[in-house]
């Protein structure tokens, strides 16, 4: 399966949202008259909380602040979380979060809004050296507040025996929604299934992008889902269903689209980065190639998945954690991240050397200021999880129904933020 950044619990998110809501009203964030937490002085012991996608994520998180706290006389303590949402919700609750802790995108609007983060953005050292896409993606009411961890971006995957079974070659790779189309009905025509894609805004969402569109404004304060430009792009989206050009993972048996993609029974798929090493865990023996997105109406787009290094804003330890991930985000640490568990450096910096190490994902990197992070407004758990149950049904659906039925929600849901 992809990450498990990537995946939402609806509940799971109210739950938290509970929670955090009980904590802001309740005692607060802020408990002394400053409205800044007591800082501790001397060596500080800080509680690291992270959200692992496995042990060599962890090791690598463990090692780092291990090298971080015998240079500085501090002490680090990495924890892998169990359920992150679920233990960082019940800590801030409980009003003794951990100093420092992954913070998913999709997550980060419903901590900040709740003055549950430190907004310390600003601090490290050249934060205009991260992309511009990624700070965006961590900027609350004006205000950045952590500094992106690593990050993903979607790209087209194809399979290059059953593209050259097909008849293909390279002048058929499609760079636009009508050459996708057009390949498309090649390969259906040779009997194969052309694209197999996730069935959640995950995915589909990137269209919209290509398309101009997208769920909320930039700064996260307007509806923008029943517009003329997500209208177009699920349109585009539900010709390839229909016209049995796409797929989702479940028509062909599979749990996600990396898995169809590796079993061969889809040519083309459309994954973040994760899915190299899932191929080759999985499916060693698969010889394809990746390339960027095809444009659509508006030109390139793609979705990003990110995390960011929070500082909580009830931490005592302030300054050693800033200093932390001062040294998580070095261009080096990065880069040895990168190389433990294959994720790509958030700062721009070290993109010549990621792309030197690792060269078959210059699709995934170069598309980097054309991504479109997650919705960043709090409280929007069940209206995205409606909008996904729509996506699942587009087949036979009604797109305009659907981008209407959402756009009520969503402008509910910011309303009462």
């Amino acid at each position: 399966m992809a990450p498990r950044h990537l995946t939402r619990a609806a509940v799971a998110g109210l739950a938290t949202l509970a929670l955090l809501g009980s904590a802001a009203c309740g005692s607060g964030f802020d408990d002394d008259s400053s409205g800044t937490a007591q800082q501790s002085s001397g060596p500080a012991n800080l509680q690291i909380l992270i959200g692992s996608s496995g042990d060599a994520e962890t090791k690598a998180v463990q090692d780092a602040a291990a090298k971080w706290a015998s240079s500085s006389g501090n002490q680090a303590t990495v924890t892998p979380a169990q359920d992150l949402t679920q233990q960082l919700g019940q800590a801030f609750a409980g009003g003794n979060p951990p100093d420092v802790f992954y913070v998913p995108a999709v997550r980060f609007a419903d901590y900040a809004s709740v003055g549950a983060l430190e907004p310390y953005g600003d601090k490290i050292s050249n934060p205009d050296d991260f992309y511009q896409s990624l700070r965006e993606t961590f900027t609350y009411d004006g205000k950045y507040y952590c500094a992106p961890k690593d990050f993903s971006t979607l790209a087209l995957q194809i399979n290059t025996d059953l593209w050259a079974k097909a008849g293909l070659t390279d002048a058929d790779v499609p760079t636009t929604w009508d050459q996708l189309t057009a390949t498309a009905q090649k390969i259906k025509a040779k009997g194969q299934v052309p694209l197999v894609i996730g069935d959640t805004r995950d995915r589909i969402g990137a269209f919209m992008v290509q398309a101009g569109g997208w769920i909320t404004s930039p700064d996260g304060k307007q509806a923008t889902v029943d517009s003329p430009e997500n209208l177009q792009a699920l349109q585009y989206v539900k010709g390839l269903l229909t016209g049995g050009l796409a797929k989702f993972p479940k028509e062909l048996d599979s749990g996600w689209a990396g898995e169809a993609f590796g079993k061969g029974r889809a040519v083309m798929t459309i994954e973040g980065n994760w899915i190299t090493g899932a191929l080759k865990n999985d499916f060693p023996n698969v010889k394809y190639k990746v390339v960027a997105l095809p444009a659509g109406p508006k030109g390139p787009g793609t979705l990003s998945f990110t995390n960011c290094w929070g500082i909580a804003a009830k931490s005592k330890n302030k300054d050693a954690a800033v200093k932390l991930v001062e040294a998580m985000t070095s261009v080096d640490q990065q880069m040895a991240f990168a190389t433990a568990f294959g994720v790509m450096p958030s700062r721009q910096s070290a993109r010549d050397s990621y792309l030197k190490a690792f060269p078959a994902d210059k699709a995934f990197i170069d598309s980097a200021e054309q991504a479109q992070g997650p919705v960043n407004a709090p409280k929007m758990d069940s209206v995205l999880a409606d909008l996904d149950t729509g996506i699942q049904g587009l087949k036979a659906g009604d797109p305009k129904a659907l981008l209407t039925r959402v756009q009520k929600n969503t402008a509910a849901a910011l309303g009462g933020s």
